[in-house]
């Protein structure tokens, strides 16, 4: 499923942001990397952000005449390579013939050549509004789709306020997506959707009751020992999606922030603990409705680490105050 996210960057400086924020969206390697527009467009400025996120200090530019240029990065060995002096076959065939061992290529012009990108941008410079466009196509992570979910809430026996919660987070997780798109900074959208309205999926593993379901003991036997959070994530991966199991797997407390690192974990965590039962609230009213909860399974020490990454998210993201509906 190819997702797609539109920006408006009026300007170098946010171009640079933005490329700079795709840093914090990858979810596997190797990935190939393409990027189209006009000279001019933008495509080097955005792509110096895009390293510089993944921790590249030597200076960045476009290698027209040498073709290829490498650098050691956070993830890896990244080549970025410019196809704009060679026709089709010669662009193609040096694609061919190039080492391809680094983990991320970024590939200017590559309408030269037939390559496919697992992530497409693309550039357009519009002069007389003062700024450009960025559109980007993601075709690097499997979603499951929308008739799949109903399926699973419906084979796990989701109970109807779990799926209430869920999707209360789904929604509010894309005001918070639109929010910082028109900041310049890259979300998946669709990704953090999916994500979030799966994240309780297994919520019944961590329910002490034993006149249960049967499922919901099959379930709980599968995954003895693991958290909601965790197995959700392991049932994901059974499935196929890794990426979104990575995603859904952060959304507890059990995920430290250092392992916090992409956007949508981010969103999502802090979406969550915003949604009590199905409304948005304040930090502080989640926060004290949890501590009500979960008073008597976790410690004091635990829900003042509750408090500070949840608020920490909020500075980060929102410096300007936290977001409504």
């Amino acid at each position: 499923m190819v997702e797609t996210v539109s920006i408006w960057l009026s300007n170098a400086e946010l171009t640079k942001l933005a490329g700079k924020s795709l840093a914090q969206s990858l979810y596997t390697t190797p990935l190939t990397i393409t990027l189209s527009g006009e000279l001019g467009a933008g495509k080097t400025t955005f792509l110096q952000g895009f390293l510089q996120g993944l921790g590249v200090t030597d200076p960045v530019t476009s290698p027209t005449y040498a073709l290829e240029q490498r650098y050691e990065s956070s993830v890896g060995t990244i080549a970025h390579i410019d196809l704009y002096r060679l026709h089709e076959k010669e662009a193609i065939r040096f694609l061919e013939e190039c080492d391809n061992d680094a983990v991320l290529r970024c590939i200017e012009w590559p309408e030269r050549s037939n390559i496919p990108g697992d992530i497409r941008i693309h550039l357009t410079e519009d002069t007389a509004k003062h700024g450009r466009a960025l559109t980007l196509a993601f075709n690097d992570i499997p979603l499951p789709l929308e008739a799949t979910i109903a399926l699973w809430r419906e084979d796990v026996e989701l109970p109807p306020h779990i799926v209430d919660h869920c999707e209360a987070v789904a929604t509010f997780s894309q005001v918070l997506a639109d929010y910082l798109l028109s900041q310049g900074i890259i979300v998946r959208k669709k990704a953090l959707n999916t994500a979030a309205k799966l994240h309780d999926l297994i919520r019944f593993v961590d329910f002490k009751e034993t006149d249960i379901p049967d499922i919901w003991t099959t379930y709980k036997e599968r995954y003895t020992d693991l958290g909601h959070e965790a197995a959700c994530s392991a049932f994901l991966k059974e499935h196929g999606f890794d990426a979104l199991a990575d995603i859904v797997i952060a959304h507890g407390l059990t995920f430290s922030p250092p392992n916090r690192v992409t956007i949508e974990q981010k969103l999502l965590y802090y979406a969550d603990k915003r949604v009590m039962h199905d409304k948005v609230v304040t930090v502080q009213e989640r926060f004290d409705d949890f501590q009500e909860r979960y008073a008597s399974g976790i410690t004091t020490q635990e829900s003042k680490r509750w408090l500070e990454e949840v608020l920490e998210i909020e500075r980060e993201l929102f410096p300007s105050g936290p977001i409504f509906p």
